[in-house]
């Protein structure tokens, strides 16, 4: 997620984006609630139980087709959608915004009367003459068109962006991860809802630009407009992007540490050229970290893209939407880059049975900052990444819910985890790393990413997995079960709390977990200048420190656990952020009063 950076976005967006304060500053912030949806869409009912007439769809493509009208931020659409039955249905159900006209709807190239097809609530229902059987295969083609919901504050909220440039030409762009494909087109809102290929046609005024997703299929022009044509394979239903805009492009062949080359390209607005020379410059180095330590890049059969976009950031497969304004970063590489940029692996690649499982893209997606910081300037960068991140937590709501949820309910944090699916989730695979080792960890993650863990191009496809589907991994390789572990850290809301006593000459210490759950954590503690490791296999341990100085629990910070110094510092920094804002509330309605007494 910026936010898939669906992120978000991010590492600060987006699978998501930039919190407010200076401590989040690195981390991707929820979407808002969901008081900013329109009450025509389905904004924000992604995700949740599938219906069974979807879960009975196999989607092997979809041909889509967009006529964009930046003067009237309208779109005409055609999606040519091929279905096959996994068991018999009386009826098709799609998610579609209703607020597009259907003109027509044909099945297999017959039309169907109006009356055949609904779109109760943004839940396109079609009916055919009969009852399709099990194993058929269909062709549903929908032609419609519309105004789509415009974001308000993308890619936070999901919609079209209708901006302009500088010089005032067209500058388009849609985010819609936290509400769904559905916003432009009618597809399955789920994240297994991925079709096999999508083709995609994009009509733009010329000169525009509209780069896409997968590879490209050439363009076309004719009366005052340009279509472009791109062909992406399994791409997530949120991850189709449209773009256009005055772009130009660099791009040029990356030789793999596999042996092998692909294309990489970006494609930013003209006049500036030297930002974004800059910024392609960071492209081979980050694509060789990830190689290194995860795995092949998954889509290097297309091509690794990236489009300068008029919001923050989103991970749109092979075609990742940045909108950093190359902003200079102290860690020495633009973060949201990366962040999205990890979503290949962890959103597109790995995809989450379920939105529950969320952490799995933005936890990975987010650790993956502290660790290239770690791999390009060593332990002090990582942990300070870490540390940043782990400021922004806020232990209201458990990461996993153990339930099938709906997107927002997810990113909300009013109701759900929020944030911590980054931050929170970032640190927890940093305490296992710690605890199992870096050959464990890194084998564990191949496994979750590539079904195997000799990953080499061609030996593997995109999957799906769930959050047990990680922890059975992680038992797998260690030999051993850690669900313990993942009982405390992902499916309670508090992180275990460290007790300690002096008895005599002792300290003595031990675990406290919601629900007085088993934690047998192993601590490091500091006794003078000696580092003693206390095994907790009971939840317990003691430790001789007589009148040595420091004496310093967990020195090398390697578990997370609830920190009081770290909840004084949010509970003043929620202060003073909530009397910055009444002061300016206060100021706008003196304003406000001020200007309505003035005489006209």
């Amino acid at each position: 997620m910026l936010f898939r950076d669906r992120c978000l976005a991010a590492f600060g967006a987006a699978s998501m984006l930039v919190l407010a304060s200076a401590a989040e500053a690195q981390t991707p912030a929820p979407p808002p609630a969901a008081a900013t949806a329109t009450t025509s869409t389905l904004s924000f009912d992604t995700g949740g139980p599938m219906p069974p007439e979807q879960a009975a769809l196999a989607f092997e493509r979809a041909d889509l087709s967009f006529k964009i009208l930046p003067e009237r931020k309208a779109i005409e659409g055609k999606a040519v959608l091929t279905l096959k039955m996994k068991s018999k249905l009386d009826r098709i159900v799609l998610d579609f915004d209703r607020v597009f006209a259907i003109r027509a709807i044909t099945l297999d190239g017959k039309p169907l009367k109006p009356s055949a097809w609904s779109n109760p609530e943004g839940r396109l229902t079609i009916t055919p003459p009969r009852a399709l059987t099990r194993d058929r295969t269909v062709e549903v083609a929908i032609t419609y068109d519309g105004v789509p919901h415009e974001a308000k504050r993308a890619p936070w909220d999901g919609g079209f962006v209708w901006s302009k440039t500088e010089t005032g030409e067209p500058w388009i762009a849609t985010a819609v991860q936290g509400e769904g494909c559905d916003l432009f087109w009618p597809c399955i809102d789920y994240p297994t809802g991925e079709p096999g290929v999508v083709d995609l046609h994009i009509s733009v005024p010329a000169p525009l630009v509209a780069p896409a997703n997968g590879t490209f299929l050439g363009m076309t022009e004719a009366d005052g407009r340009r279509t472009y044509n791109w062909r992406a394979r399994t791409p997530n239903t949120y991850a189709i992007a449209l773009n256009a805009g005055p772009y130009e492009q660099l791009s040029e062949t990356y030789k793999s540490r596999f042996g092998d080359s692909f294309p990489i390209q970006y494609w930013y607005l003209k006049g500036r050229e030297t930002k974004a020379k800059a910024l392609f410059a960071e492209f081979p180095p980050m694509i060789d970290f990830f190689e290194a330590m995860i795995g092949p890049y998954p889509f290097r059969q297309e091509k690794m893209g990236v489009v300068e976009t008029p919001h923050l950031g989103m991970e749109h497969q092979t075609i990742n939407a940045y909108g950093n304004n190359y902003a200079r970063d102290a860690y020495g590489y633009d973060w949201l880059l990366q962040h999205e940029f990890a979503h290949e692996w962890f959103g597109n690649q790995l995809t989450d049975l379920d939105n529950d499982d969320m952490w799995l893209h933005e936890g990975l997606g987010s650790y993956m900052q502290p660790l290239y910081s770690q791999w390009l300037h060593g332990d002090m960068e990582y942990m300070a990444r870490l540390n940043s991140q782990k400021a922004g937590i806020r232990n209201k709501s458990p990461i996993v819910s153990g339930k099938p949820l709906k997107e927002d309910d997810v990113y909300n944090a009013d109701r759900g985890p929020g944030n911590d699916i980054y931050a929170k989730a970032s640190n927890v695979l940093h305490t296992l790393r710690t605890l199992i080792g870096d050959e464990a960890f890194f084998k564990v993650t191949r496994l979750i990413v590539y079904g195997r863990d000799d990953p080499r191009p061609g030996n593997f496809s995109p999957r799906y997995a769930s959050t047990q589907d990680f922890v059975k991994a992680v038992n797998q390789v260690t030999g051993k079960d850690y669900g313990w572990f993942f009982d405390a850290y992902l499916y309670e809301a508090m992180p275990p709390e460290l007790i300690e006593a002096r008895e005599g000459q002792d300290l003595v210490l031990h675990w406290k977990v919601p629900n007085n759950r088993r934690f047998p954590m192993p601590l490091e503690v500091r006794v003078g200048r000696d580092v003693v490791t206390l095994p907790m296999a009971d939840g317990t341990g003691r430790v001789a420190v007589g009148d040595a100085v420091p004496v310093i629990i967990d020195p090398a910070a390697k578990v997370l656990r609830r920190q009081p110094y770290v909840e004084v510092f949010q509970a003043w920094q929620k202060a003073r952020d909530d009397a910055a804002k009444a002061a300016a509330e206060a100021r706008k309605k003196a304003e406000e009063e001020a200007k309505a007494a003035k005489p006209q």
